[in-house]
């Protein structure tokens, strides 16, 4: 077999499809680069051999650059051997995966980041950009993912640390700064804390007894169908926060949660885990998470 004959006309063939039929350029473009990923991994004398093959794909690059035009540069076509590599082993494609979305993952080491990744891409529909960002942040490693979950929870959720983002550096990161550097940027941080948390209202005044306490952000978690009561301390966790935040979620339950929601999930974003004294708690659904302020 010719094998650098099959990838010019694997790749000639995508471009006057990506032409004549515009809506489906994204996946002609998997199908095709997928394709020229297997012949020069076959070329190359298969995967272990691939390892070394970098002389032929340079030969390969120069030959379609001046057959072909741009985008077809020697790094360009390790990427699509990689990509192979990568997905050969799933039954199709990724459906809602571009390839710049694919170029992004690609530098990712395991499968179980990789499948939380296009997991995230094809419930949220994100933008390659976005999927940067997120790979950037570490995500995966902050949340603890897995792929199945027996009894999932909205913990299983929650990244740790949080990333809680400002521009403006406060001189003293006290709760009243952090309160505000959370309103200025409260998609980020409903992001940051997973997925389905949606804004209700903050600083909601209660009454408990003849004391009025006031919540810091009153959230609901749609997946999970429950109301949720974050809790911001700057210090390092102690046992009578979690106190007060169950106190609070209690309050919920009775006024506020209707009898088709769940029961309501406290979460206290504080400065330190302590996780001996959480484990001593024992409260199902009272959950602890680190900060970090990251400065843009």
């Amino acid at each position: 077999m010719n094998y650098y004959n099959e990838i010019k006309d694997t790749l000639i063939k995508n471009e006057i499809y990506k032409k004549a039929k515009d809506y489906s350029k994204n996946k002609s473009d998997l199908n095709s680069y997928y394709e020229v990923g297997k012949l020069l991994i076959e070329a190359q004398g298969g995967e272990e051999r691939a390892k070394y093959g970098n002389k032929l794909i340079k030969e390969y690059s120069e030959k379609l650059t001046r057959g072909l035009g741009k985008g077809y540069s020697a790094r360009s076509l390790r990427k699509m051997r990689s990509f192979y590599l990568m997905f050969r082993k799933w039954p199709s494609l990724p459906a809602k995966l571009s390839w710049s979305h694919i170029m992004e993952l690609l530098v990712l080491k395991t499968i179980d980041e990789v499948n939380y990744y296009i997991h995230i891409v094809e419930t949220y529909n994100i933008s390659y950009r976005e999927l940067k960002e997120r790979i950037k942040s570490n995500e995966y490693e902050r949340i603890g993912y897995k792929e199945e979950l027996e009894e999932p929870k909205v913990n299983s959720l929650i990244k740790k640390p949080i990333l809680i983002r400002t521009k403006n550096i406060p001189e003293q990161v006290t709760e009243y700064a952090l309160h505000n550097i959370i309103l200025e940027n409260m998609s980020d941080f409903l992001k940051e804390l997973g997925e389905g948390f949606s804004y209700i209202d903050h600083e909601v005044k209660i009454k408990i007894g003849n004391n009025y306490n006031r919540i810091d952000f009153l959230l609901f978690n749609y997946i999970y169908n429950c109301f949720v009561v974050i809790e911001l301390k700057v210090a390092e966790f102690k046992a009578e926060y979690a106190g007060q935040t169950i106190k609070y979620m209690n309050y919920v339950d009775k006024h506020l949660k209707k009898p088709y929601h769940d029961k309501t999930v406290g979460i206290i974003v504080c400065k330190k885990n302590n996780r001996y004294v959480l484990e001593y708690i024992g409260f199902d659904n009272l959950f602890v998470s680190t900060y970090e302020l990251d400065f843009k």
